[in-house]
């Protein structure tokens, strides 16, 4: 069964999924190409869909071709994971208005147009995902990832690609501590990935947390063993997709930070938050475009130019 998708707005699909390998491999979200896999995984069923585009950056259509259609409710789902991945669901019309009035967001959101957050579609693996990635380089997350979702997940044969489903909560709450240190887990990540996914097991998830404000989802989350503040914001932001929350206390948005506002001077977790604060409804997707800044800039050095 296909079905297809028009963007509101403005689409790079290219820039938006580059995630998905810029650090490395992830076997549960398959880019490559002009082509997008992943396995939806839902109580009884692993449902494996593809995603192509056609078009240019402000007239794109998806079209998602799912393998086993077998339920309204399996394509309704399918939908909702497209839309989270792709970004959908943010309004980067109503950004680029208020963007160009900034002397940094302007040039950036014409260098980058069309780029969109791409958001987890489950609060298992952005948790697990934040978790990998805790005070680590992204390539050895990646790596950390990937070793966690072939060791766990479940791999499906989409044509002459091989994509895992990402692992349900059950398997991980019951993961051994001694098999994810042997993938290279610290015993400390070890215990935060168990902990969050017994949470997500008894019942934790996007929806529920989705009708809570942020104070309250950061206080939900911190609560659980291994997860700080750092964390909850990433997860308000990419997973939850608010647009309210800037990520302060990660070390790339300072130096984001100092790279674009602080002439090279490392601000303070407050200094980035009093700054993204005139920002709105918009600090997620502003820390977006000066993330992706961050990251051409850097190429430019390391490539002479």
């Amino acid at each position: 069964m296909t079905i297809t998708l028009a963007p509101d707005g403005p689409l790079d699909v290219g820039a938006t999924l580059a995630r998905y390998r810029l650090w490395g491999e992830d076997p549960a979200n398959r880019f490559g190409g002009d082509v997008f896999r992943r396995v939806l995984r839902r109580p009884g069923v692993l449902a494996p869909y593809e995603v192509r585009w056609q078009g240019p950056v402000d007239a794109v259509r998806l079209t998602i071709t799912v393998t086993d259609a077998r339920s309204a409710g399996v394509r309704a789902a399918v939908v909702r994971e497209v839309r989270a991945i792709f970004g959908l669901d943010f309004d980067l019309g109503a950004f680029y208005r208020f963007a160009k009035e900034d002397v940094v967001l302007g040039p950036l959101v014409e260098a980058f147009h069309g780029l969109r957050p791409t958001l987890a579609p489950t609060a298992l693996e952005m948790l697990v995902g934040a978790i990998t990635a805790q005070q680590v380089n992204l390539a050895f997350a990646f790596t950390l990832r990937a070793r966690l979702v072939r060791r766990y997940g479940v791999p499906v044969a989409t044509g002459a690609d091989v994509v895992y489903a990402f692992p349900d909560a059950a398997a991980l709450a019951r993961a051994r501590l001694a098999s994810l240190r042997a993938l290279q887990f610290s015993t400390v990540k070890a215990l935060a990935v168990r902990s969050v996914a017994r949470a997500v097991a008894a019942g934790l998830d996007a929806d529920g947390l989705d009708a809570a404000d942020n104070r309250a989802v950061i206080e939900r989350l911190t609560a659980l063993r291994g997860v700080g503040r750092w964390t909850a914001e990433w997860f308000l932001a990419r997973c939850l997709g608010r647009g309210d929350v800037c990520p302060a206390g990660d070390l790339g948005v300072r130096k984001a930070f100092a790279h674009f506002y602080g002439r090279g001077r490392m601000p303070s977790e407050e200094t980035v938050r009093r700054r993204a604060a005139a920002w709105g409804p918009y600090q997620n997707l502003a820390v977006h475009y000066l993330l992706a800044g961050l990251r051409r800039a850097a190429e430019r050095v390391g490539g002479g130019s």
